[in-house]
């Protein structure tokens, strides 16, 4: 059996594809990458780094992986409590969103995150391809947040015009990220501002690691609570805690259609691309 290195190119890393589409972890599936279980269009890759796109095969341990095709995905709005990971395991055995989930959600994959301290609507799916989508999006995210401290006029300021920050203030310790660029927030409401702590709602368009966590750190504001309230349109709702629910029939349409917008944006882009290196 040959082995070769394939060439870098656009597409999804393979240990995401693979955790994506299989039971195993990320971590899991760079053990089999390392130990030379995973073949791509027949040939063994060892390198982690790998990269791969629609039409490429994937085998692992001698078995195709099989993407679930966009058009029969499934997605569903989880109401992620406190205290738990958005990870398949975590080596410290701490509580991950899959022990609460039935386990028919155990193959999905989260679009974005939530970090431990935070709660509110995560929505999964059964496509990667959906999920990479949704998490590159500029989709509209909706949260509640109360601050420790007042809400001042430069925080307000930063919001509206957006901000470039350095340092790793409100990041998570393992962060190698010390700047990070803020847009203008798409929209804010401020619903009680008092010197001892302040709520707020804001409504953002990117999904970055802990970013209202920095952006608040930055201004000497520590985060107490964050719940994320709706994603896309999609909302809670009356959701408890701990539970899911899959989306209704015009929120599957409303996905359809914004979905198919980006493929066309994309493919568009792809096919200007082409012209302008010809």
């Amino acid at each position: 059996m040959s082995r070769q290195r394939p060439k870098t190119r656009e597409g999804v890393r393979l240990n995401k594809f693979i955790s994506h589409n299989t039971k195993y972890s990320r971590r899991e599936a760079d053990r089999l990458i390392g130990e030379e279980k995973v073949e791509v269009n027949g040939k063994v890759v060892t390198d982690l780094s790998t990269r791969i796109g629609e039409d490429d095969r994937v085998k692992v341990n001698g078995r195709f992986v099989k993407p679930r095709p966009m058009h029969e995905m499934t997605v569903v709005v989880y109401h992620k409590p406190k205290g738990e990971l958005v990870t398949k395991r975590d080596p410290r055995g701490r509580r991950t969103i899959y022990d609460s989930l039935p386990k028919r959600f155990a193959h999905f994959v989260p679009i974005g995150r939530l970090d431990f301290a935070s709660e509110g609507l995560l929505l999964l799916t059964d496509s990667p391809r959906v999920a990479d989508i949704l998490m590159r999006s500029n989709l509209e995210r909706v949260y509640n947040l109360k601050l420790r401290g007042s809400i001042t006029p430069a925080m307000e300021k930063a919001m509206q015009e957006g901000i470039r920050i350095k340092g790793k203030k409100g990041a998570h310790e393992k962060s190698e990220i010390d700047e990070m660029a803020f847009a203008p927030f798409f929209a804010y409401q401020i619903l009680k501002n008092e010197s001892n702590y302040s709520k707020i709602r804001v409504a953002i368009g990117e999904g970055k690691n802990r970013e209202l966590r920095r952006f608040f750190a930055h201004f000497e504001r520590e985060v107490l609570d964050l719940h994320r309230i709706s994603f896309g349109g999609i909302s809670l709702n009356n959701l408890p805690k701990g539970k899911t629910r899959f989306l209704t029939q015009k929120e599957y349409d409303d996905l359809h259609a914004f979905i198919k917008a980006q493929q066309e944006a994309e493919f568009l882009g792809k096919k200007k691309k082409q012209r302008e290196e010809e």
